[in-house]
């Protein structure tokens, strides 16, 4: 029989979470000092159940990287490397010590796999679900920095991946929880669109770009990391940069197999990709006349736009030459 957190106890359950991880459980806090030549920076996240994902579908070690890549890449995006992982996890009675084991196995391969020396774990109770909560810091060159051009016209607007996969995989999935809950399912559409899925469940983060980057000399102007959907990334862009942004449709990254499940759901592919999240990936801003140089080094990266005149906004160009103002779904404030 499993054990329960009640038969544990907290510091118990945390000393046999990090037993033959690497990591010290209960170490002295790490002091982060910046050398002369260095920067720290920080991310922070947090997943929530039933808003960020479903436990009916997704499995917990796959969340639990998933989680970790969720900080990670925000550092990658200012070409910071990882330092430290603070997580804290909210668990709910229904969950059972080894099911916490197997979210706790896929943070920590994580982890690891992104060169984090540091990891420190608090369990809380919690009423609601699972929560995973997230505070990341790393640590970046202060040439990096000092080296960041500024952003012009026509500079060129890469993202390392296909957008709107995971949105659409998303949808695939819970279509088939619906039909479960049902009595039935199709495991064959799971398997024609499993890296649709693969997208949303176990997306991919190359822990190499950061260096990869600065030994190429490359430092872009500005990157984020689009979990937003590719509207919020280019609005923010055009709000810190000053300048308006241009991508073109037809140069959008696709999975294979987004046009047909996008039939099948009546959904567009493109918006998808514009809104609908969850993708992973990373935009970067290059300078133009370092074109040919990224397209050789970086083939992974697909160029999708540039940057423009302030006065054009950020707009999505069809192939029909239109140009379409972007919007991004969100919170709205007043200060907005």
């Amino acid at each position: 029989m499993a054990q329960s957190f009640s038969e544990l106890g907290r510091i118990e359950a945390i000393r046999q979470l990090f037993e033959g991880t690497g990591y010290a459980p209960f170490g002295e806090p790490l002091w982060l000092e910046a050398k002369p030549q260095e920067c720290i920076t920080s991310a922070s996240g947090l997943l929530l159940e039933g808003i960020d994902f479903d436990l009916v579908y997704f499995p917990l070690k796959h969340l639990g990287r998933k989680a970790v890549l969720k900080v990670t890449g925000e550092l990658y995006a200012v070409m910071a490397r990882p330092e430290s992982l603070s997580v804290q996890l909210g668990v709910s009675a229904k969950l059972d010590f080894p099911q916490v084991q197997e979210l706790w196995s896929g943070l920590v391969a994580a982890a690891k796999e992104h060169g984090y020396k540091q990891l420190s774990l608090d369990l809380l109770p919690s009423r609601n679900g699972l929560t995973v909560a997230l505070s990341a810091t790393g640590r970046h060159s202060a040439a990096v920095s000092a080296a960041r051009p500024k952003a012009q016209s026509r500079d060129l607007i890469c993202v390392s991946g296909a957008l709107g996969a995971a949105f659409l995989g998303l949808q695939v999935l819970e279509r088939e929880r619906i039909k479960f809950d049902k009595g039935s399912t199709d495991q064959a559409a799971l398997e024609q669109y499993k890296m649709l899925v693969g997208s949303y469940l176990r997306p991919e983060l190359s822990p190499n770009l950061p260096a990869q980057l600065e030994d190429g000399k490359f430092s872009p102007a500005y990157g984020y990391f689009v979990t937003r959907g590719l509207a919020d990334a280019l609005l923010r862009l055009c709000r810190d940069s000053g300048l308006g942004a241009k991508v073109y449709a037809d140069k959008i990254p696709f999975e294979g197999g987004s046009f047909d499940l996008g039939r099948e759901l009546n959904l567009d592919p493109v918006s998808a990709a514009m809104n609908g999240g969850e993708d992973y990936h990373l935009l970067y801003v290059i300078p133009l006349v370092q074109y040919e140089r990224f397209r050789t080094e970086f083939q992974t990266f697909d160029i999708i736009g540039h940057l423009a005149q302030p006065e054009v906004g950020a707009v999505l160009v069809s192939p029909d030459g239109l140009e379409h103002p972007v919007s991004a779904q969100g919170w709205t404030t007043n200060n907005q």
